[in-house]
Parts: C-alpha cells; sequence; structure tokens
C-alpha cells in the first residue's frame, strides 16, 4: 500500500516514521512546497529502516502519488500576529483548496486523514472540497480526538493502577475545549470505571474526575509551553489510523468525520466512535450518554457548526 503525506513538518514526517516503526504501508511519499524538507525527512526515517520494517520512503510531488491508497494532509498556515482565527481558517481553506484538487488528480480513490488543527473544522473543509470531484464523506476522516482519548486512557489506568491496554475510555465532540469526556462510557475490562475504582480501592470522587478531565483538556497547552507544538501522540494515531485501514481491521477509533446529526446539529465535523476498515468510514456509533453529557455534545457540535460559518471556501 502506497501512503502519501502532503506536509513534511514534524506531525507529518513523526508520522511517517510511526508508520515505518508500524509497518505500515510499503511505500511512503513525503510532498512539501519545501521540497529540501521533504528530501531530507525522507532520507533521515529511510535510515531507521534496518530496525524497523522496510517501507520505502521518498519524497515526491503531486505526480508521486498516482495509486496512494492514503494521503495524510498535515499542511497549513500557522496564525499571524493579530490575525482572527477566521481568517486563519480562511487561509488555511486557500491551502486546501489547492492541495485536495492537486491529490484526487493522482489518487482519485485514496482516502483522506486530516491532521492539521483544527482539525474538525478542516476535516469538514476538505469534505467539501473533495465531494467536488466525487469524494464521499466516509473517505475523509480527521484524527479528532484519537489522542484526546488515549490521554483520557492512560490518565485513568494510572489512577486506577491498570495497564490502559485494558482502558477503554473516548473523548467525544471538537478536538478542543468543549470535548466531552465520556465518563459514563467508561470501562476498565468489563467493569464501569466506577467499579474498578471500588475493587481497586481507589477513590474516584468528583475531584478526581474534575483533575483528569482538567489533564486531558489543558494536556496540549502544556505541550506547547514547554516546546511548541505536539507532534507524537498526534502521529501516532493517524499510524493507527493508517494500520487499520490496511488491513481492514473494522477497529472501533473515535475520529472526526461530516456527520449528517448529532443531537440536532445538522453538517457538522466532529468526533464519534466510527468503524474504520479498507474503504474508510463502515458506520458510526452513536454512544449512550447521561443528561450531561448529552448537553454538553450538543454545545461542542454548536460550537464547531458557528466557527465554521463566514469560512470563503
Amino acid at each position: 500500500m502506497k501512503v502519501g503525506i502532503v506536509g513534511a513538518g514534524q506531525v507529518g514526517s513523526t508520522a511517517a516514521y510511526a508508520m515505518t516503526m508500524r509497518g505500515v504501508g510499503s511505500e511512503i511519499v513525503l510532498v512539501d512546497r519545501k521540497a529540501d524538507l521533504a528530501v531530507a525527512q525522507a532520507h533521515d526515517i529511510l535510515d531507521a529502516t534496518p530496525w524497523a520494517f522496510p517501507v520505502r520512503i521518498r519524497a515526491g510531488e503531486w505526480a508521486d502519488l498516482t495509486g496512494a491508497s492514503i494521503v495524510v494532509l498535515a499542511a497549513g498556515a500557522n496564525q499571524k500576529p493579530g490575525e482572527s482565527r477566521l481568517d486563519l481558517l480562511s487561509r488555511n481553506a486557500e491551502i486546501l483548496a489547492e492541495i485536495v484538487p492537486a491529490v484526487l488528480a493522482a489518487a482519485p480513490a485514496t482516502i483522506f486523514l486530516v491532521a492539521s488543527n483544527p482539525v474538525d473544522i478542516l476535516t469538514q473543509i476538505v469534505t467539501v472540497l473533495a465531494a467536488r470531484h466525487g469524494v464521499p464523506p466516509e473517505r475523509v476522516i480527521g484524527s479528532g480526538t484519537i489522542l484526546d482519548s488515549a490521554r483520557f486512557r492512560t490518565l485513568l489506568a494510572a489512577h486506577l493502577g491498570i495497564s490502559p491496554a485494558y482502558i477503554d475510555a473516548r473523548v467525544l465532540g471538537e478536538h478542543g475545549d468543549s470535548e466531552v469526556l465520556h465518563w459514563s462510557g467508561a470501562v476498565a475490562g468489563d467493569l464501569s470505571v466506577a467499579d474498578a475504582a471500588r475493587q481497586m480501592r481507589r477513590d474516584l470522587a468528583e475531584p478526581d474526575r474534575s483533575r483528569i478531565d482538567t489533564a486531558v483538556r489543558r494536556a496540549a497547552y502544556a505541550i506547547i509551553q514547554g516546546k511548541g507544538a505536539t507532534w507524537f501522540g498526534v502521529a501516532g494515531g493517524v499510524a493507527r489510523m493508517a494500520q487499520v485501514i490496511q488491513g481492514d481491521e473494522r477497529a472501533l477509533i473515535t475520529c472526526s468525520m461530516l456527520t449528517a446529526e448529532c443531537h440536532g446539529v445538522r453538517d457538522v465535523a466532529l468526533s464519534l466512535p466510527r468503524v474504520l476498515g479498507v474503504g474508510g468510514v463502515v458506520t458510526t456509533f452513536m454512544p449512550s450518554l447521561d443528561a450531561g453529557e448529552r448537553v454538553a455534545l450538543k454545545r461542542s457540535a454548536e460550537t464547531l457548526k458557528q466557527a465554521t460559518e463566514g469560512i470563503r471556501l
């Protein structure tokens, strides 16, 4: 399987490295407007293949994406001083308006994995742009809250003293401040996390939940403060998504996609549990929520819907 990655910066190059370590794809092509950067990243990652998998990694141009089953979009503009969020989104929409047709000219059957931020809104933009070329929504998937969900699992596992491999906990809605931690559906093995906490003799009272909730929401801010940006976690999530698609695993991944309706909000891209396979999103589940979670998820959907208004496409 050929994988294309557009944007050879920290997220794109780390995703390529993570795929190499996982053995995802037989060939990875890096495309970047800075051709020298793409070449350097490809050479650097290629040096690691003797200790990983024999993945062929190279830099290329749009035509080199021909036949790519998956194309990761990790490109986008950074916010300028004095620039509004809407201005930044409009600029990124213009960038994507050039990238998406160029990718589809070379690989019309590809699946897009969107990794650039704000990921939900950019996923919606890519979906609209790709639809003009006949691409259905299930072939445009944003990384969404796959990273937030991993953070939730990790923090819950540490609190309970259980391996995160046996924790199933998801973050829904926006990859951002309005995201919803699905506490009522979090489980450890076949037990609710509340039951698991009792049996492990660990408190999981409101202060504990609040601490975990805050840590999940603020994780990116802490990392950005320390090193300027996040890339390892999201790149690892994107590599896992590509692996699921490659193997047609039908794994349940919490990720972003244009959703026809979510608690009364129509046509909005946000994260829900979705089954991924070789054709992209196979189906979407609407999880059972308690009353507070339903209100919060609707609010998150409304926040995202409002954010897309006024974007020039």
